[in-house]
């Protein structure tokens, strides 16, 4: 029996380098199909014999995208290491720091890699579907926005680690420095400006893309829906939190299935190989690898921003809490819908660089769930 053979190389509007093989059958069904990462960059390996204090700005350069989400994984490791507990005032600057990438990570997310497939639709020739095709959709006006509010992030990250990328200031215990008065009213101008700008943001997506009822069936369809658990980092109320918190995983139907501090991930997670990729592929170790099937017999777990929110009961400030019901009032409760995270499958993959401990505090981080 002949099968077809279809590529994707590169994966484009993504950090790193992967391709898809699909196999289809005669009938065009699809038959198997493969995410292979090529690439190896080795952070498993040259971190093996370095100083520990070395690795919050050494893994920083898994990503030119995400760094501070290993910077931070990082610091918080060696924390565990070395048995110190940060002041308060040590991790508020932390959280907040690791809240400015979140939101303008997000920002690049939404306008520049999952965005053109939602802004531009489906139906919209591949050549446009990328940044200037958002540009000419939404206006000039829309993207000076866009880039303000990356360029005010970036500079925020500066100003706090010592660098646009790769910082250098989260320390065993703490952060190297801390911020002035002025310093302090000018992240909180910024700030106000950016929570404006992620309302704006929202209601672009509802209006274009929730306001598109073909669009919306689409993304609901069994095409996009996987039921897996989900995995999430949450507080003492069980809303989501993206510094610290407990580890929790809620089956496809929303049932609670563990709670753990990170520290003991290695009770819960295990790793699965492919000879085809350098792409490790974790599962919940208590039920097990069962192969690429989804349902609650099988122990793969997504730990994305949306399984963050399945994960979590709620969010913990009131506008995130309005749009975190205003989300599921319009896609349904335990959504099983994937689309795009935005994160880098190098993170997703292989985060191994020393301790149990830390490997699953970068996967954790890199997913968007710090802790």
């Amino acid at each position: 029996m002949t099968t077809q053979r279809i590529s994707i190389d590169p994966i484009t509007r993504l950090e790193g380098h992967g391709k898809i093989d699909i196999f289809l059958t005669p009938k065009g069904d699809v038959a198997e199909a493969y995410l292979q990462v090529p690439e190896l960059r080795g952070f498993e390996r040259f971190c093996v014999g370095r100083l520990a204090e070395d690795m919050p700005n050494l893994t920083a350069r898994i990503c030119g995208v995400c760094p501070e989400a290993h910077h931070i994984a990082s610091a918080k490791a060696l924390d565990a290491l070395f048995h110190v507990d940060p002041p308060p005032t040590a991790k508020k600057l932390r959280e907040m720091f690791y809240c400015i990438f979140f939101a303008t990570d997000h920002t690049t997310h939404f306008y520049a890699l999952g965005g053109p497939d939602f802004i531009l639709g489906p139906d919209a020739p591949p050549e446009q579907r990328n940044i200037l095709g958002v540009i000419q959709k939404v206006g000039m006006d829309i993207a000076g926005r866009v880039l303000k509010m990356r360029r005010d992030g970036h500079n925020l990250i500066e100003m706090i680690g010592g660098r646009k990328v790769h910082p250098n200031w989260a320390l065993p215990g703490g952060v190297s420095r801390g911020i002035n008065e002025e310093q302090r009213k000018e992240i909180e101008a910024l700030g106000r400006d950016a929570i404006e700008f992620a309302q704006f943001s929202l209601n672009l997506f509802h209006e274009q893309v929730l306001g598109n009822r073909a669009y919306l069936q689409l993304i609901t369809s069994e095409a996009y829906t996987h039921r897996t658990y989900n995995m999430g980092t949450v507080d003492g109320n069980n809303h989501v939190n993206f510094y610290d918190g407990l580890i929790r995983v809620v089956g496809p139907d929303g049932r609670e299935h563990a709670k753990y501090p990170a520290r003991d991930y290695r009770e819960y997670v295990a790793e699965h190989v492919e000879p085809w990729s350098y792409l490790k592929f974790p599962f919940l170790k208590k039920i097990g690898w069962k192969g690429f099937v989804d349902g609650e017999d099988s122990g793969l777990y997504k730990a994305t921003p949306l399984s963050r929110l399945n994960a979590a009961d709620g969010m913990a400030t009131p506008l995130a809490q309005k749009e975190y019901e205003r989300m599921y009032d319009a896609l349904g409760h335990a959504l099983g819908q994937t689309y795009r995270a935005p994160v880098c499958h190098r993170a997703l993959g292989r985060t191994g660089h020393g301790s149990g401990d830390y490997r699953h505090r970068v996967s954790r981080i890199a997913h968007g769930h710090a802790g």
